[in-house]
């Protein structure tokens, strides 16, 4: 049994690797595109049919949205990024769940002992995307806070010299700014790698029946970790939006 805590290449383009964990990312992307353009092919101004049923789940979610945000306003704005997240992530959860992740790939030799490099691995298993997402995420919570408040209002919340206690607290703001891309981050490749590292291990031990509630548990840890993303991104955006007091 081997379990690798970064993700293996598979190839080089040049001297940049190409990863197991980046063909799943790819894989998602593609399959989410193509799930897009087929169901937006031909829409109807008196929805029918399977539109009827994406118009309500949108409608619903948007509602869902606006609750948590308070605004609907703010709502319409974040919905496409919140959503965005949470289905991708969702996607490259679950593609890790696939018969022959981790267990089919190449094999080579490594200080005597055969190693195999699987082909699939879930992309948020590998720290190096759950960063790049968190990056992203937190780069958009500025530009909306910009967006709805203006420069001078926005960097006002963190740099001020009202009064030394303002001062402080700014600082603090700052420093809690980038903790959101180290939490965000980790928080999201901790439970993916673990769910991983347990069902590896599971299936060295016991190869049939037993691994199958665990199987069922990470589907279920998946979507939870997608769902807490996109909506820990939601609130912090939201959060931004707001004027300081």
């Amino acid at each position: 049994m081997h379990i690798s805590l970064s993700a293996e290449p598979l190839f080089f383009i040049g001297n940049f690797p190409i990863t197991n964990s980046m063909v799943v990312a790819w894989c998602a992307m593609a399959f989410l595109v193509g799930i897009s353009a087929f169901l937006t092919r031909r829409l109807d101004v008196i929805p029918r049919g399977g539109q009827n049923v994406i118009e309500l789940i949108v409608e619903k979610l948007l509602a869902f949205v606006t609750d948590a945000t308070g605004s609907s306003v703010r709502a319409k704005k974040l919905f496409p990024l919140a959503a965005t997240i949470f289905l991708f992530v969702l996607a490259v959860n679950w593609m890790g769940l696939l018969p022959g992740a981790g267990t089919v790939g190449i094999f080579a030799v490594e200080h005597g002992e055969r190693v195999l490099t699987p082909f699939w691995r879930a992309s948020s298993a590998d720290l190096n995307f759950t960063l790049a997402l968190s990056l992203i995420s937190v780069i958009a919570i500025q530009i909306f806070g910009i967006q709805a408040i203006g420069v001078k209002h926005y960097i006002g919340k963190f740099i001020t010299f009202k009064d030394p206690i303002a001062f402080f607290v700014g600082i603090l703001e700052i420093i809690s700014e980038i903790g959101k891309i180290i939490s965000l981050s980790f928080r999201l490749f901790g439970n993916i790698f673990a769910g991983e590292v347990l069902l590896t291990v599971m299936l060295t031990l016991v190869p049939y029946v037993v691994p199958v509630p665990f199987l069922a548990m990470e589907v279920f840890v998946g979507f939870v970790q997608a769902f807490v993303f996109s909506m820990l991104t939601l609130v912090f955006a939201s959060m931004a939006m707001e004027e300081a007091h």
